[in-house]
């Protein structure tokens, strides 16, 4: 019997609360299972949703989110917040059963029985709509009258009488001119201007002007309370009353000085933007006149050794001829390695450097090369990282920053090498990605330079020397082979007081012996190499060049192979289809498909034939995954046996 009582008792609370829930039309109060499906309703929820209970029931609750707050997976987040902490509250956008939007604040509490099993959720919402449209209608208003405060605080506004005395003045004139009130109003404007401007009367002149025209606007230097000068945008209207009497002067200043200076920087910008297009664009016709021209220079010095095994060897002023040529044939090699310098598409070697070793073993050559009236110092810490450098481009940048040095000391001075560790952060500007590095400075007591100078000293072909006395192309090689090796060229002078070059090179700890790289080159002392006997190699030549073609196969034919000849990478393709052959030899530089991709192209087809590119630019190389022989532009007929030897040992 009393546990009859109890139910009933429980059946009578139960029908109280769902009377009082059904009262609440203001709040739509309703239940969720534990999966968020609808499982009650109540009459404030049908009010404020506009579902009737037998429309919503087992539907689930995300159909009252919008579109975006469900792929967002709001509801979801919601319900597992509810459950993880026992509660959730939040305001958002949902959704009337008729598509309208309603901002609503939502709380949603966690239903547990006795044993803490998740029953489902409770959850109420309220329509907040109006209340947040006078809310957001208030905090734009409050933005606006914000905005508008803190804009007149950029501006100086304050009023002059006739005579230019300062009647009115207001926070922004006090804060940009540094006055308070009590200090400035009944002064003479002319203490905001410059002892040279009052002496030419640039006050006077300017209300003159403002008088006579209705207006007057300049931008100038003016003075600050503490003696410091900023620039100004200052325009001045003269006041009139209805009869048409002045008033006065009303007067705007607005400290432009951050302005101006970012005009200066963009304008800076701009002239460096346009000067790296020129060193592009100069670069780019450098590097193709270097390669075309180490096809020709390929040529030449094949021909002229195999000329030579044709010239008589008694007659000496025919071999005299023969050596000038060759000579000649190799200095223009040594020049387009230069222009493949300055347009950063020469080869590389790189490989650890320790600076004071290199610098020791330069000195006789620098001493002998700079003259009695140059003395030399060198300053480097005790621990000093190497450089990842190629040491002949290296040695050739010091030396061309040594001359460079000891040409601005026409009279003799001193020049100092020094070196330091630094580090270049993520956040830092400039021309250097984030990494270590290693900073090697040469300094000279010099002239110096002025701005307009410095600017332009690393342009090429510029020169500030006589008329043959420099080429002009010094800095430019070094600035080309510091930015190739991902370093820099940064230089730093005050006329009189001497220039300081820095060329940043990355850093390497070297802890052990370097391991040799993944691509091997075939060396430039290939003159100690001889054949003993023909090799008979069937060797496939391609390159886009005739000419090159020619020479390449005549050298090869010479050395006892059997040379085919294709001048196209598709070419090359359909001969091995029907041939087979002992070594490819291609040019990377080539129309329609490179040197590179048809030797992937052929390792796939063809994994036993050896492949070789020959080229006198790096390009993008570096990044060649597998080990690939190479071959320089130009090459003569020894290193050409080189390659054949080490290939025919190689097999």
């Amino acid at each position: 019997m009393p546990d009859k009582i109890a139910s009933t008792a429980q059946l009578v609370e139960d029908a109280r609360y769902r009377l009082l829930v059904e009262a609440v039309t203001d709040y739509a109060i309703y239940m969720l299972d534990p999966d968020g499906r609808v499982s009650s309703w109540s009459s404030g929820a049908q009010r404020l949703k506009g579902y009737a209970a037998d429309e919503i029931l087992g539907e689930h609750f995300s159909r009252f989110y919008t579109p975006a707050d469900r792929e967002a997976g709001l509801p979801e987040l919601a319900l597992g917040e509810a459950a993880r902490v026992g509660r959730f509250e939040s305001e958002g956008w949902r959704l009337h059963r008729d598509g309208r939007s309603f901002w609503a604040h939502v709380v949603i509490d966690a239903i547990r029985d006795s044993s803490g099993e998740l029953l489902g959720f409770a959850k109420i919402t309220r329509d907040r709509t109006e209340q947040h449209e006078t809310e957001q209608a208030l905090r734009r208003s409050e933005q606006q009258f914000r905005l508008l405060v803190n804009g007149v605080t950029d501006y100086a506004l304050y009023m002059l009488d006739p005579e230019g005395h300062v009647t009115s003045w207001n926070s922004g004139a006090q804060r940009i001119k540094g006055y308070h009130p009590e200090e400035v109003i009944g002064r003479h404007f002319d203490s905001f201007y410059s002892d040279e401007d009052r002496q030419d009367g640039v006050p006077e002149a300017s209300l003159s002007t403002a008088l006579a025209e209705g207006r007057y606007e300049e931008e100038r230097l003016q003075m600050r309370k503490d003696g410091s000068r900023f620039w100004a945008n200052i325009v001045i209207d003269p006041v009139f009353d209805d009869s048409g009497k002045l008033l006065g002067f009303a007067k705007i200043t607005r400290d432009i000085t951050d302005k101006r200076r970012v005009q200066e920087e963009l304008e800076r910008a701009r002239d460096e933007l346009i000067q790296s297009q020129k060193m592009e664009s100069l670069g780019q016709l450098t590097g193709g006149v270097a390669h075309d021209f180490n096809n020709l220079l390929t040529v030449i010095l094949g021909g002229l050794q195999l000329l030579e095994r044709q010239l008589p060897k008694d007659n000496e002023k025919v071999q005299a001829i023969w050596r000038n040529a060759l000579e000649a044939t190799r200095r223009g090699a040594q020049l387009t390695q230069r222009m493949l310098a300055f347009a950063r598409k020469q080869r590389l070697f790189p490989q650890p450097i320790q600076l004071p070793a290199l610098l020791q073993d330069m000195s006789e050559l620098l001493v002998s090369s700079l003259g009695p009236t140059i003395s030399l110092e060198t300053r480097f810490p005790l621990q000093l990282d190497c450089v990842m450098s190629d040491q002949n481009q290296l040695e050739l940048a010091i030396i061309n920053l040594a001359t460079n040095a000891r040409d601005a000391m026409p009279g003799g001075g001193s020049i100092t090498f020094s070196a330091r560790n630094a580090q270049v952060g993520p956040r830092q500007s400039g021309k250097l990605a984030a990494g270590d590095y290693v900073c090697l400075a040469v300094t000279d007591s010099g002239q110096g330079m002025d701005e307009d100078t410095l600017r332009r000293a690393a342009e090429p072909f510029f020169t500030t020397k006589p008329t043959g006395k420099g080429t002009g192309l010094g800095l430019s090689i070094v600035h080309g082979l510091a930015q190739q090796q991902g370093g820099a060229l940064l230089l730093r002078s005050t006329p009189g007081q001497g220039t300081t070059a820095e060329v940043w090179l990355p850093a390497v700890k070297v802890t052990a012996e370097a391991e040799p790289g993944v691509s091997d080159e075939v060396p430039a002392d290939g003159a100690s190499v001889e054949l003993t006997e023909p090799l008979g190699l069937r060797v496939l030549v391609v390159d886009d060049d005739a000419l090159v073609l020619t020479g390449t196969s005549a050298l090869l034919a010479d050395l006892g192979c059997q040379p085919a000849r294709a001048d196209s990478a598709r070419a090359a393709l359909h001969l091995l289809e029907q041939s087979e052959f002992d070594l490819m030899i291609t040019d990377f530089a080539m129309p329609d498909m490179d040197g590179m991709l048809l030797i992937q192209q052929v390792r796939q087809s063809y994994p036993a034939l050896t492949c070789v590119l020959t080229t006198g630019y790096a390009g993008r190389l570096d990044s060649v995954a597998d080990a690939v022989l190479r071959l320089p532009k130009p090459f003569d007929r020894e290193q050409l046996l080189a390659l054949l030897q080490q290939v025919t040992r190689a097999g």
